[in-house]
C-alpha cells in the first residue's frame, strides 16, 4: 500500500506540481485573509480598551494609541460591582451546565435506548419545538413564572436548563447514542446493569465528545445570556456579567457625550475581561470540542 501511494506521487508531473503548489499558496491566503478579516472586530476593541481618552473616536483611527492605558482593565472594579456580577453568572452558568448535560444525557438515552409506547411521536414533538421561534413563547412563559411569583428569581433560568428543555441538546446526544452497539446493552444487562447502571457505567463514559461540545456550547450560551436575564431580573444585585456591562455603559453614557465619551475604552476593557472566560473554557476542551464535532459528523 506505501509503495502504491508512494509511486502515485512520483507520477506528478511538473505542471501538476506547480498548480498544486499554486493552490496550496491561495488556499492558506483566503484561510489568512478570512481570519484577519473576522480578528478585525476584536482587535479593534483591544486598541479601544488601552486608548487614552482623548483619543477615542479620532478621525482617522489609529490602530496603535500614542500612548497605551493600561488602568482601563481595574478602575471599573473599583467603583462599579463587577466581582458581585461575575459571581452571578458563574453561579447560574454552572448550575445550568451541569443540569442541561445531565438532563438531556438521560433524555437522549430514554429515545435512543428504551422502547416505549409512542417514543417516536414524543421524539418527533419534541424536535418540533425547534421550529418555533423563542420570540413565539416568550410572553407566555414571562406569565407562567411572573403567577408563579419567580420574577426576579434566578428560576426562570435554571429550571428549563434542569428539565432538558433543549431540543437540540436532546437529539446531539440521541444521534451519538445510536451510534453506539447495543449488544453493550445486552452484555450488561446479562451482568445485572439496569437501565440506569447501563446509562452511567456504560454509555456516558463513551459519549464523552458530544457532552465536551454541549459542555462548551451550553457555557458560551450561559455565559454570554443577556436576554433572559434582561427579562426575568430586576434587583441589580442579582445582574449579570451582561447585564452589568449594559448598566455601566448606560450608567456612563447617561452623564454626557454619548456612547463616545470618555469611559469607551473602560467599556471595552471589562468587555475582553468578561470573553476570558469564555476562551479559557474552550481552549481547554478545544480537543473533546473537535473530536465530538468530527464523530458527530461521520457517525450521525
Amino acid at each position: 500500500m506505501t509503495a502504491v501511494v508512494a509511486g502515485s506521487r512520483r507520477k506528478r508531473t511538473p505542471a501538476q506540481q506547480a498548480r498544486h503548489i499554486i493552490g496550496r499558496i491561495l488556499l492558506y491566503a483566503l484561510v489568512a485573509s478570512g481570519a484577519v478579516i473576522f480578528s478585525m472586530p476584536f482587535l479593534w476593541m483591544l486598541s479601544t480598551s488601552v486608548t487614552p481618552k482623548e483619543w477615542v473616536g479620532a478621525v482617522p483611527m489609529r490602530w496603535i494609541p500614542p500612548r497605551i492605558v493600561i488602568s482601563n482593565y481595574w478602575t471599573p472594579w473599583s467603583n462599579f460591582p463587577f466581582l458581585l456580577f461575575y459571581r452571578n453568572t458563574i453561579f447560574i452558568t454552572f448550575v445550568n451546565v451541569i443540569g442541561v448535560l445531565l438532563s438531556a444525557s438521560l433524555v437522549a438515552f430514554g429515545f435512543a435506548r428504551i422502547r416505549f409506547v409512542g417514543r417516536d411521536v414524543i421524539f418527533l414533538t419534541t424536535l418540533a419545538t425547534m421550529m418555533l421561534p423563542g420570540q413565539v413563547t416568550l410572553i407566555p412563559q414571562y406569565l407562567l413564572w411572573s403567577r408563579l411569583h419567580a420574577i426576579n428569581t434566578y428560576w426562570p433560568l435554571i429550571a428549563p436548563q434542569l428539565l432538558a428543555s433543549s431540543a437540540y441538546d436532546i437529539f446531539l446526544l440521541r444521534q451519538f447514542y445510536m451510534t453506539i452497539n447495543t449488544e453493550l446493552d445486552d452484555a450488561a444487562r446479562i451482568d445485572g446493569c439496569g437501565w440506569f447502571g447501563i446509562y452511567r457505567r456504560i454509555l456516558l463514559p463513551l459519549i464523552a465528545p458530544a457532552i465536551g461540545v454541549l459542555a462548551i456550547i451550553n457555557f458560551s450560551y450561559n455565559w454570554n445570556d443577556f436576554f433572559g436575564p434582561l427579562i426575568y431580573l430586576n434587583d441589580p444585585n442579582k445582574f449579570t456579567v451582561a447585564l452589568g456591562l449594559r448598566l455601566f455603559q448606560v450608567g456612563r453614557s447617561a452623564g454626557g457625550g454619548g456612547m463616545l465619551d470618555v469611559r469607551m475604552p473602560q467599556i471595552m476593557a471589562m468587555t475582553i475581561e468578561s470573553m476570558i472566560p469564555v476562551l479559557i473554557t474552550f481552549f481547554l476542551a478545544q480537543r473533546y470540542f473537535v473530536q465530538g464535532i468530527v464523530i458527530t459528523g461521520v457517525k450521525g
